[in-house]
């Protein structure tokens, strides 16, 4: 009977699809914080049901906007995005149309420096400096100040009102695990959100994962819904010519 408790909350996390795992915890105006790298390491299930569920007015953290048509370019089709804060965006046409006809906010970062905020965020750091940008754009209307001889840029944390995650695998307690590259910069965006919802490939019991091996542990997540076969598309293939 003792353990009956912990098995109700594990149970709790777990959703049956997106777009249920999504209910009651999105709304218009919000910031989200979203992992990936390109179209490495999307909930892509998550972005879709976040698309489907006509939420606008979103500031959404991300190292870029995925591509036309695809992850977060899905969100920019449909003109929910107000406002990016993100550091790669070269590969959407559709944002970069959006922006420079002023129709979309954009709040650009080095990558090191959106790492860092996303990862302050979740540390409960308010700030930190940083040498990364001094003297350009980036560092105009920011605090600046010298330390030793150099001159460092203050950058302050970044926090969401919800996290979309991309793991592996996870046990019932949301536990994860990320796979290869596909980590980037998934576990800081856990961290730096109010609540966080995953989307998986794979689901254990709780034991089953060796607590070395767990990348993020799962007081960091809220909601968990396994999608066993994404798309994983690739962002960009380059093959050599026949007979060459």
């Amino acid at each position: 009977m003792a353990v009956a408790p912990a098995r109700d909350a594990q149970a709790r996390k777990l959703y049956p699809d997106a777009a249920t795992a999504l209910q009651g915890i999105v709304a218009d105006g919000q910031t989200l914080a979203v992992g990936g790298f390109g179209l490495c390491g999307i909930p892509e299930a998550l972005i879709a049901a976040l698309r489907d569920s006509g939420v606008k007015g979103l500031t959404v953290i991300s190292n870029n906007a995925g591509v036309d048509g695809f992850g977060l370019g899905l969100l920019l089709g449909t003109r929910q995005i107000r406002k990016m804060v993100s550091s790669y965006v070269g590969e959407n046409k559709e944002f970069e149309r959006q922006f420079l006809s002023g129709e979309l906010e954009l709040e650009f970062n080095p990558q090191g420096t959106l790492a860092e905020r996303l990862r302050a965020g979740g540390a409960g750091i308010p700030a930190f400096f940083t040498r990364t940008g001094y003297g350009t754009i980036v560092a105009e209307g920011k605090e600046t100040r010298e330390f030793d001889g150099h001159w460092y840029v203050m950058e302050t944390a970044l926090h969401a009102d919800v996290s979309l995650v991309k793991a592996w695998k996870a046990d019932t307690a949301g536990n994860l695990v990320f796979r290869k590259t596909a980590r980037n910069f998934n576990p800081a965006v856990a961290m730096a959100g109010k609540l966080c919802v995953v989307e998986v490939e794979q689901l254990v019991e709780v034991g089953e994962l060796d607590p070395d091996h767990v990348h993020l542990p799962g007081i960091y997540v809220d909601r968990i819904v396994v999608n066993a076969s994404p798309e994983k598309r690739i962002e960009q293939r380059t093959v050599r010519q026949k007979g060459n």
